[in-house]
């Protein structure tokens, strides 16, 4: 077998120079004829061989490494440096050698469309994007016939005939959306239909059947949770045996083969919509990058592919391992994550020291399944070199192969696929117990919810606040890495400059060691506040009870038992670009109305409502039109909606005729919101029933607008 490598060979020979003797100097001229001429045919066992020596030489490299570690003063570490350069800058060229678009797999999808289509009597149309996303030869060979599989899949299971997909209002012609993108170090590819989706009542009846799970069991089950029945061996709930399907050989093997690369599968289905499939797999099987962790004395090394986060844990601290029913779970931003122990999984605990309470947790994500695996320590993330496991091995499903350390040592790579399906439904089940069991403990509702508050210092050991939610990153920089422009403190952060703002006057930006900062983003444009020091994240209620008129500060509010000054996020921006935001001085309105805020943007949303709250108001936030219909359709009631005007799917003036057009909200007063305020948006504004039509960065408009409509119902009442 052979592989072209870095173009076609050139086109013609002896019979096409005999044909066209005049041409023959000519067509040497041509460009297209000179590059196909600087290129070659390289056999697939050569660059299977050079991959083989970047291997070796990324294992001495890493062995290298780990010695100059040992001794700081070495006078090996530049040269260590440069090979190290080198040595990534060859990894990377062998692995473009390698890599071939994902085109390449779905070349016989659209016939086989075609040919399905006329089989099924079902009008069917392939939409392809991302052909042209690269991968690793290797891995697109593996994923060739699981995709093949899956788009038959949803051409017989997912897509409707004719008549049903006319009946239920939608087009006649059934579509089937293939897409491959980069994300990170992987590939995604997505699979998706507008067909019925996936039918729970018949997944629930089938899994019963087969003995997959008990009534009891599936009762207690999510509806994600039943959908991933579909990739049980055998499982099929067709009830004849076609060509096409029924033959007990589908998503188990699809998800197999996928294991096998070390991906992961997930599956979304609506009812009536369609269904999706996300597919997350290595560029490469050669070389990857690894998270090195430690337990019961022995360590392991966890693909990075599906790590999210670290976490560590110890006892009476925030972040610790706590028993909910005796299932071990982490409260975690307010979301309860299941735990289980590395250590007692491996049965590495045989000098019977039990599930530690402290230590570090490894959150990872296998598909739409988020859960910790806890370790007794973490050491460095690093570039291996995947071994095959020998063939007495390989039925442990926790390990996908092993590799070589820098220091010579043999380890294991962990596989979080075999993790989730060695401790099964139970993890879930931990997290539905521990779930119910949190109600049990707090029937009783909060009027306002918690909200995470990032705490640090600035210009004074007073504690100041910001909304976790509007900071990007956390970050602590080289003070020397700090350059002035135009008399501007700025830094290059991530391929742009980044504008430095001190909190306050009394903060003085550091010339050496580290300078921490709170990094706050939205689209392309970073800005870094610059702070003294960085305390705590602290969930609390945010409840303004000192308003003020100080520049950069909304007021003040106690925050675990401590008097905190809440900044004005908005003060700093125009500091930073002076036309991000317009903003003014704040107003306010001391009477307690209610406010739903609607806008897609979370920046905005979470800049926006601790203002309005400071303003005296109560905000309920919606992130699209059609979440905010649904809020107002449930019986909730506002005094007030704002509205941005420019949003996807359904925008604020679809919204206000919504809203316009049903009883129930026609009286509610709407205020609109806008970058660009025109002549023509604003009659358009009137026509749908808008009340009031403001900046959208003009605060004190917008709090004005508010207080005027406020007054409004208060002279109605």
């Amino acid at each position: 077998m052979a592989a072209e490598h870095g173009g076609a060979a050139p086109r013609g020979g002896p019979a096409a120079a005999a044909e066209k003797p005049d041409t023959a100097g000519r067509d040497d001229d041509r460009p297209d004829t000179k590059v196909a001429s600087q290129s070659i045919r390289v056999h697939v066992d050569t660059l299977e061989y050079l991959m083989t020596m970047v291997s070796e030489l990324v294992l001495t490299r890493n062995q290298l490494i780990e010695i100059v570690r040992r001794h700081e003063d070495s006078e090996f570490k530049a040269p260590l440096q440069r090979l190290s350069n080198v040595t990534a800058e060859l990894q990377e060229g062998v692995l473009k050698t390698r890599m071939q678009p994902i085109g390449n797999a779905w070349q016989k999808l659209p016939r086989i469309v075609r040919d399905l289509s006329a089989e099924l009597a079902k009008p069917i149309e392939l939409e392809m994007h991302g052909a042209d996303t690269e991968l690793d030869r290797q891995v697109l060979d593996l994923i060739k016939d699981p995709l093949t599989h899956m788009v038959r899949n949803s051409a017989d299971h997912g897509l409707e005939l004719p008549a049903q997909r006319m009946a239920a209002g939608k087009p006649e012609r059934g579509t089937i959306h293939l897409s491959a993108c980069h994300e990170g170090g992987h590939i995604v590819i997505e699979i998706s239909d507008d067909g019925r989706g996936l039918d729970i009542e018949r997944i629930k009846t089938k899994a019963i059947a087969v003995g997959l799970a008990s009534e009891a069991q599936i009762d207690k089950m999510t509806e994600a949770q039943i959908q991933r029945f579909i990739f049980a061996p055998g499982f099929s709930t067709v009830d004849r045996v076609t060509s096409v399907s029924g033959r007990g050989i589908g998503m188990d093997v699809v998800r197999a083969n996928i294991d096998q690369i070390g991906g992961t599968i997930d599956v979304k289905s609506v009812g009536g919509r369609g269904t999706t499939f996300t597919i997350k797999i290595p560029l490469t099987l050669a070389i990857v990058s690894a998270l090195i962790v430690e337990a019961g004395g022995d360590r392991f090394a966890i693909p990075q592919l599906a790590v999210l986060e670290l976490v560590r844990v110890r006892k009476n601290s925030e972040h610790r391992i706590e028993r909910i029913k005796n299932a071990p779970v982490l409260r975690l931003r307010d979301k309860l994550l299941p735990l289980v122990h590395l250590r007692s999984l491996l049965k590495l605990d045989e000098d019977g020291t039990g599930e530690a309470e402290s230590g570090f947790i490894v959150v990872a994500q296998v598909g739409r399944q988020t859960f910790g695996i806890v370790v007794d320590g973490v050491f460095h993330t690093e570039e291996i070199v995947v071994k095959p496991m020998s063939s007495r091995l390989r039925h442990i499903a926790m390990f996908s192969g092993n590799t070589i350390l820098g220091d010579g040592s043999v380890i294991l790579i962990v596989d979080p696929n075999g993790i989730l399906q060695a401790i099964g439904i139970g993890i879930a089940e931990t997290a539905r117990r521990a779930t119910e069991a949190e109600r049990e403990a707090a029937p009783q509702v909060q009027e306002e919810a918690t909200e995470s508050m990032l705490v640090f210092r600035a210009g004074s050991p007073n504690p100041k606040a910001v909304p976790l939610s509007l900071v990007t990153r956390l970050e602590e920089i080289d003070a020397r890495t700090i350059e002035t422009s135009n008399g501007r403190p700025l830094v290059q952060y991530r391929g742009q400059l980044m504008p430095l703002v001190p909190a306050n006057a009394e903060v003085e930006i550091k010339t050496s060691g580290t300078q921490p900062l709170l990094v706050f983003s939205d689209d392309d444009r970073s800005m870094g506040l610059v702070v003294d020091e960085i305390v705590d994240i602290i969930d609390d209620r945010l409840d303004i009870e000192l308003t003020t008129e100080q520049p950069g500060l909304i007021g003040s509010a106690v925050i675990k038992g401590q008097a905190t000054e809440v900044i004005d996020i908005a003060h700093f921006l125009p500091l930073a670009f002076g036309d991000w935001c317009g903003w003014r001085e704040r107003g306010g309105d001391k009477r307690r109305r209610s406010v739903l805020l609607v806008d897609d943007a979370p920046f905005f949303r979470n800049m926006l409502a601790p203002v309005l709250k400071a303003a005296g108001y109560i905000v309920t936030s919606a992130a699209s039109g059609a979440d905010a219909l649904a809020l107002m359709s449930a019986g909730q009631r506002f005094d007030v909606v704002v509205t941005d005007l420019e949003m996807p799917g359904m925008d604020g003036f679809e919204l206000a005729s919504a809203l316009r057009g049903n009883p129930r909200t026609a009286e509610v007063p709407i205020i609109g919101l806008s970058a660009l305020v025109s002549a023509e948006a604003i009659e358009r504004g009137k026509r749908v029933g808008l009340h009031d039509y403001v900046a959208k960065f003009d605060r004190a408009g917008l709090i004005a607008a508010l207080k005027e409509q406020t007054a409004d119902l208060g002279r109605a009442a």
